[in-house]
């Protein structure tokens, strides 16, 4: 694997893990900007509790070496939960900023270090 690819790897895995670990915490804690953002959503409150523990426990699956599997839900698990943040903003009619480039930016970063993450850390098929 090329530097620069490794580098990019571990940009984007680093800043989708500071992303997703402050957000699942922030969730955890039932802060009232985390209320605030999922009540007009429609969500109810204990949703907070269930995102903030998957998201904690993705960061730690896609950081820990090994659990090539797990790694690969815990990427599909971001991937739908950020596209489900950004439709049900969308849907609501919140076009604010925030609303928009938070699950947008979190998407960017979860596409490049899926992508680029080296070798040891995807699943290879046997069929190749």
């Amino acid at each position: 694997m090329k530097k620069a690819q490794l580098m990019t790897y571990w940009i984007a895995t680093a800043l989708l893990g500071i992303g997703m670990l402050q957000s699942g915490i922030f969730a955890e804690l039932r802060t009232q900007q985390w209320i605030d953002l999922i009540t007009p959503l429609g969500y109810p409150i204990y949703f907070l509790n269930i995102l903030g523990t998957w998201k904690i426990l993705g960061v730690i699956a896609i950081l820990v070496p090994g659990f090539k599997l797990v790694k690969e839900w815990a990427y599909a698990g971001f991937f739908f939960a950020m596209t489900g943040a950004l439709a049900s903003h969308l849907a609501c009619g919140d076009y604010a900023v925030k609303a928009i480039l938070g699950p947008s930016g979190q998407l960017m970063f979860i596409i490049l270090s899926w992508y680029f993450r080296p070798a040891s850390r995807k699943i290879v098929s046997v069929n190749q």
